[in-house]
């Protein structure tokens, strides 16, 4: 996570809070400044200080602007809430994601074939995943609690090197597929997909295994870990 001032973060959430994520919305400095306790200049200041780092766009509008809240400005406040969140209150045990089975690029199998990840996929998780991995377009509303996921204590398969190239670490979520197939969820360092594609792996070929076909819909239930552990450092200025 980057780092951020707390007077950032109120000025997000101030503008969140008038649905600045979906839309742009009309705001004054002086409104601003007085709904986040600061001057009308402070608040001119922050707004600039947004929209130079890229966590707000603005446009004018008329004899003012209107602003708001782009992609990365929201990740930033929701992946602190998300940490804090996760700090304060039991984890849960349990996070259930829905979606589709969707055809994949074909890199799972080779990534799961390699020595240096199958050994501690077994080691850690204890079996032997099937070379390829389980591609599931989440519907919209899990989107975000995969992300939230991300953050909480995982299984970690460390990154290693083959003396050619370098591979990336996976975070793995022990889970149950459709009630029926033991597995785990993988968060990778690298990947060419989109934030609303889950990979799940399991010691079998999960399509075969449960009959499905693409486009049939899938139950995914993640098992949180209870120990935390930190995943970095949030840096609030």
């Amino acid at each position: 996570m980057s780092e951020i001032k707390v007077q950032h973060i109120l000025t997000i959430a101030e503008l969140l809070l008038r649905g600045a994520r979906d839309n742009y919305v009309t705001i004054t400095t002086r409104e601003l400044g007085a709904k986040i306790g600061r001057s009308q200049q402070a608040a001119s200041k922050h707004l600039l200080e947004l929209e130079e780092k890229g966590y707000i766009s603005r446009r004018k509008s008329g004899q003012g602007f209107c602003v708001r809240v782009t992609e990365k400005g929201y990740r930033e406040v929701q992946e602190l809430f998300i940490r804090l969140k996760a700090a304060i209150e039991p984890l849960p045990k349990v996070i259930e994601l829905i979606g589709v089975a969707v055809a994949g690029m074909g890199e799972g199998g080779y990534y799961m074939s390699l020595e240096g990840y199958r050994r501690q996929f077994l080691e850690r998780l204890g079996f032997d995943p099937y070379p390829g991995t389980l591609n599931i377009r989440l519907d919209k509303i899990y989107i975000d609690l995969k992300r939230e996921l991300a953050m909480y204590p995982a299984i970690t398969i460390d990154g290693f090197s083959d003396g050619k190239r370098t591979y990336g670490w996976v975070k793995c979520y022990t889970a149950k597929i459709n009630d029926k197939i033991d597995g785990a969820m993988l968060v990778l360092e690298r990947t060419h997909h989109d934030e609303s594609i889950m990979e799940v792996i399991a010691p079998v070929k999960i399509m075969d295994a449960l009959g499905l076909r693409y486009g049939d819909r899938i139950n995914v239930k993640v098992f949180v870990q209870q120990k935390h552990k930190s995943n970095g450092a949030v840096n609030i200025r």
